[in-house]
């Protein structure tokens, strides 16, 4: 653009840093048209020579500006944002919550030290809560659901095994919270943890009870974890003195159940995800 061209673009203003300020260029610039300006009313054959020069200083500036541009196109990619970790949340009861341990030694912990080994995008919840029942799992599920949830581990139904309590009730209220989550979250995937008692709880008692994990998740299309305490329930040197919340040790047996089960839901997941 000459300095005719710039004073065409604002014939009301003649003077050459006035035309240069409207198009918002550097101060060397407006020296160029001004010098270039007076050359030319003065029939200075040189005006050739300073619109050259002016010419060239826009180019090389237009340049410099092309290059910026491609530079932030190509780091554009590098600078967005890193996708949101699916989760995995666990409901359970004081053997999920980690009774009597420090943090972080309780199973849920040491499955998520074994996702990130794997690299998978995966972040685990611990919803455990000591002393839970099912129906206190049940009670407390909305509040957990609020934020997305890709897998439910749901281990609860040992407290209702201990105090005795009614058998088709903790598996009223297992279903409930299956029923619940998926229709929260149609697309999550539900793992089972089973449970086993002791003997001298009664032997029908033992066998209506046990019987619930596998049937839920026949029914719901579940993966089952036979028994979760598989290796731990009943060995002194795993448990603490209470003889019913496993020791450090005992978690990671306990987490190695859990991953058998687990892995397999989470490689498919991140599998879909990549």
């Amino acid at each position: 653009m000459n300095t005719t061209q710039l004073t065409r673009f604002c014939p009301q203003e003649r003077d050459s840093k006035t035309v240069g300020a409207k198009l918002n260029l550097p101060i060397h610039i407006y020296k160029m048209f001004s010098l270039a300006r007076h050359s030319r009313d003065n029939g200075n054959p040189d005006i050739f020579l300073y619109r050259s020069s002016a010419a060239g200083r826009l180019t090389g500036l237009a340049k410099t500006i092309r290059r910026i541009i491609l530079w932030v196109t190509a780091l554009l990619p590098l600078c967005a944002a890193a996708p949101t970790p699916q989760t995995v949340l666990f409901l359970g009861d004081s053997i999920t919550a980690g009774y009597g341990l420090d943090s972080p030694q309780a199973y849920p912990d040491l499955i998520q030290k074994k996702i990130d080994a794997k690299g998978w995008n995966f972040k685990v919840v611990n919803a455990g809560q000591s002393g839970d029942t099912s129906a206190g799992g049940l009670s407390r599920l909305n509040w957990v659901l609020k934020n997305r949830i890709d897998v439910l581990v749901l281990e609860l139904g040992g407290n209702d095994g201990l105090r005795g309590l009614s058998v088709e009730g903790m598996k009223k209220n297992l279903q409930a919270i299956i029923d619940r989550t998926r229709e929260r979250y149609p697309e999550a995937k539900i793992v089972i943890a089973g449970m086993k008692l002791p003997p001298n709880m009664g032997r029908d008692y033992v066998r209506q009870f046990e019987a619930v994990f596998p049937d839920l998740a026949k029914k719901n299309h579940a993966e089952l974890i036979p028994f979760v305490l598989e290796g731990v329930g009943g060995v002194q040197a795993l448990n603490q003195p209470d003889a019913l919340h496993p020791t450090a040790k005992g978690h990671e047996i306990v987490a190695a159940n859990v991953w058998k089960v687990l892995e397999p839901v989470l490689r498919s997941l991140a599998a879909k995800g990549s």
